[in-house]
This record gives structure tokens, sequence and C-alpha cells, in this order.
């Protein structure tokens, strides 16, 4: 999952919702000093990760991506869920979107102190942009592919790689619906347990 998916899948906790937008940023031991709430928010990304790896609806949408870019298909399609969750956010949640992503962007830059120097570099340009927001539109995740393509530093087949969504849109509409409601009940689960 991309950005939005992970914060809406961390629940109503903050911490659990900062320990999700910075997961991606977070490799190997979690740094000392980082809160325990933030950190069961980081470990959540991480679950989450592990569990869409395995989930059928989610590998059925890697699979629809072309072979020449069935590497990079998971990113492709973190991003394509994100898109839906965005176009469809009255069905998940009760907030606008544009309140919500406010809220997470005041969130991180109220605890500024634990992200990552990354995250914390591109938050300015993240809230400005209106990143979370702005997935809504397939023109966004389309274009956000082919930027990350050129941010890189190994060759990759992500620029232009925003066609096959609409190549096959209604499919990986279907598999978001369906991952989406596994995904939240993994992900209740898991914050229930901890």
């Amino acid at each position: 999952m991309n950005f939005l998916a992970h914060a809406f899948l961390a629940g109503d906790a903050p911490a659990d919702q900062l320990g999700g937008l910075m997961g991606d940023f977070v490799k190997g031991l979690l740094p000392a000093g980082l809160p325990d709430d933030v950190a069961a928010g980081v470990r959540l990304h991480r679950e989450i990760d592990v569990f869409a790896e395995t989930e059928p609806a989610f590998r059925r949408s890697r699979a629809r991506v072309s072979p020449e870019r069935r590497r990079v298909s998971g990113v492709m399609v973190d991003m394509f869920y994100d898109h839906f969750l965005a176009r469809d956010w009255s069905d998940f949640h009760p907030e606008p979107l544009d309140v919500f992503t406010a809220r997470m962007y005041s969130l991180m830059a109220e605890r500024g102190e634990l992200l990552p120097p990354r995250l914390a570099a591109i938050l300015p340009r993240m809230r400005e942009s209106d990143w979370l927001g702005s997935y809504e539109s397939p023109d966004t995740i389309a274009m956000a592919l082919d930027r990350m393509a050129h941010r890189l530093t190994r060759a990759n087949p992500l620029t232009g790689s925003g066609a096959e969504l609409l190549a096959d849109y209604a499919g990986f509409e279907a598999d978001f619906r369906e991952f989406m409601a596994a995904a939240q009940a993994f992900t209740s689960h898991r914050r229930s347990v901890r």
C-alpha cells in the first residue's frame, strides 16, 4: 500500500497513523528513542505490507500488470489502490478526504522530530501538492509513477506505467474492493491483539 492506504488502515490512533506514514522510510531496526506507540504503528505498516504480498486480490492485480513491468508491479498496484481509495473515499471513511489529508499533514508536521530525514524533507512538497488527496486522479497516479521512475538510480520500467491502470481499470478496481475488505479485517484484528 502507499501513503493514503497505510494512513487509513492504521485506524484512528494518531500514533498508528504516524507510524503508517513513516513505515516506508524506516528500514531495518526501529530507531532508538521512537515512542512505543509510534513504533507499533511502523510495525503495523510492515505487517500490512507482508499481508498484501500474499493476499489473493493483490496478487491478482500484480498479475494484471504486463510482463515487462512485472518486477515493479507491487509499486504500481500500491499506487493504483491509493487511487481507488481516494476516488471512493466516502465509501470507506466518514470524514471528507480533504479533512483527513490535512489532519495527516498536520500530524507529521507536529511530530516532525520523529520523522525520518527523507520524509521530513519531502513533507513540504507532499503537503503543498496534496499528494494524498490528489491520488483520486488517474493522471496524478501516472505522473507520480513517472517521477518515481526518474528518481530511482537503476533503470526501471515505471515510466508510462500509469497507462496500465486504464488498460484494465475495472479489473484493478474489483481487486481493490476485495483487497480492502480483507485488509480492513486484518488490520482491525492486528490492532486489537497488541
